[in-house]
């Protein structure tokens, strides 16, 4: 992958943001927006620029981030799907997203956005 990227992080748990946030500064990479639930990232995914997003599958209070999926799937946007594990599966429309498990680690990163933003 060549350059430098532009990332929407969408994760509610601040701790784990901030240590994606400096993952992603140490790599070279720009945070677009850090948002913590649905309403926040669908603003910033119809308002901001940027190249990719991290999207946390499970977000506080239940709240399904499958809408937010479905708009940047819908703007043309590509995204990783960020999860713990023991989860469902994606829906059908997003199977093929990439994964980035956590917890995190600096050297996983630079793959998936690759596979993200991949031709």
């Amino acid at each position: 992958m060549s350059g430098n990227k532009t990332i929407l992080i969408v994760e509610d748990e601040p701790l784990i943001a901030m240590m994606l946030e400096d993952f992603l500064d140490s790599l070279g990479h720009q945070v677009a927006a850090s948002c913590d639930n649905v309403a926040d990232a669908l603003d910033h995914v119809s308002s901001a620029s940027f190249d990719v997003a991290i999207i946390d599958v499970r977000l506080k209070d239940g709240e399904q981030i499958w809408p937010v999926a479905d708009a940047l799937a819908d703007a043309g946007k590509p995204f990783i799907l960020a999860t713990g594990g023991h989860v469902d599966p994606p829906p059908e429309r997003h199977a093929a997203a990439p994964v980035l498990a956590k917890p995190y680690t600096l050297d996983a990163i630079e793959p998936v956005l690759a596979r993200a933003l991949a031709p």
